[in-house]
């Protein structure tokens, strides 16, 4: 932020009596659209810290789920070792029943005795055969169901990666944007530092506030007092300014009259230290806009009167520095709107 606080007396001057006051309505919707930039530069600056936040939630959930994942995993070894060995003891069981029937075969033909042993044991064999041919079902049973549970458990993993990609995406092209604009005021208030030379410390001021611009023209350089006639040194300094807002079409201008605390007490056509403060603005965004490059469209009016001070006491110097009239140099944020909006 640049101050100058070694202010020099020189007269400012105005337009002419043919422009007129901005009406009450138009005035007041200035004022809302500047209110509502101001509050969304701060929804901006929430809805960054918000994707922060959830950024750092879906970093914890994923590490979650791979906890999950890592147990399972080892779980599904562990059953399928188990399985393994179920099916090893099946064969081995069904060489067992084979050799048993075939003996079995064989004792037929003998005694009765050993043909009831033999079936006795055949049976016992039978019932271990379909005891271990269940726990093997049961087991591939379990398996599946574990896979199936794995299976979503990945898919919930890939859709979760999937946001956060998107979403750290977005965070980084909002960033990429808001740097881009702190590096364009940057360059544009070198520009503008650059051009008004000459005239700063000399009853003008340039500073970075907000992401923004401010021209500060004190009243002695700009108009005598309780006029609005742009005094021949404030028009060349508005004339050494004109090349740079042309050259950056992207840039909204705001010119803002103040005035201090004292009453208008003047005749004629101006009413009070609003309408003052006004005419001023107005006066200087024809000469920004009148045979130069500048749109209309881009630049605004505004008259705050005395209730927007620099300084709140009541000295002579703290009333010199209040009247003022300020352009206010705004880059355009159309970027950042159609992020949020997809959003």
């Amino acid at each position: 932020m640049i101050q100058f606080k070694k202010p020099l007396y020189v007269c400012f001057v105005l337009a002419s009596f043919l422009f007129g006051c901005v009406p009450a309505k138009e005035f007041q919707a200035l004022q809302d659209k500047n209110l509502k930039c101001e509050d969304e530069r701060e929804k901006f600056s929430t809805e960054n810290e918000s994707l922060n936040v959830r950024v750092a939630e879906c970093d914890t959930k994923l590490k979650v789920l791979q906890k999950e994942v890592d147990v399972l995993m080892a779980d599904s070894v562990s059953r399928s070792v188990e399985l393994k060995t179920l099916k090893e003891d099946f064969e081995r069981i069904t060489v067992k029943y084979n050799e048993l029937q075939q003996l079995q075969t064989n004792l037929m033909q003998g005694n009765q005795k050993e043909t009831r042993k033999v079936l006795s044991q055949l049976q016992i064999t039978q019932k271990e055969l379909q005891e271990r041919e269940d726990a093997l079902k049961e087991l591939e049973r379990k398996l599946l169901l574990r896979k199936n549970n794995l299976d979503k458990m990945q898919v919930n993993l890939d859709n979760l990666n999937k946001e956060l990609e998107a979403r750290n995406a977005r965070l980084i092209e909002l960033e990429k944007i808001l740097r881009s604009k702190d590096s364009l005021v940057l360059a544009l208030k070198k520009k503008v530092t650059d051009a008004l030379y000459g005239f700063v410390g000399k009853g003008l001021s340039i500073k970075m506030k907000n992401g923004k611009v401010y021209v500060s023209l004190e009243e002695n350089l700009m108009f005598k007092s309780g006029k609005y006639d742009v005094d021949p040194k404030g028009a060349a300094a508005l004339k050494q300014l004109i090349p740079v807002l042309e050259q950056n079409p992207d840039i909204n201008i705001m010119v803002e009259g103040h005035t201090d605390d004292v009453t208008y007490k003047g005749k004629g056509e101006l009413l009070d230290n609003w309408d003052l403060s006004t005419k001023r603005a107005t006066t200087i965004l024809r000469i920004l806009v009148t045979g130069t490059k500048i749109s209309p469209a881009r630049v605004t009016a505004a008259g705050r009167s005395q209730y927007v001070p620099l300084e709140k006491g009541k000295t002579p110097e703290a009333r010199q520095k209040n009247r003022r009239t300020e352009i206010i140099l705004t880059p355009k944020l159309d970027e950042l709107f159609k992020i949020l909006e997809a959003n």
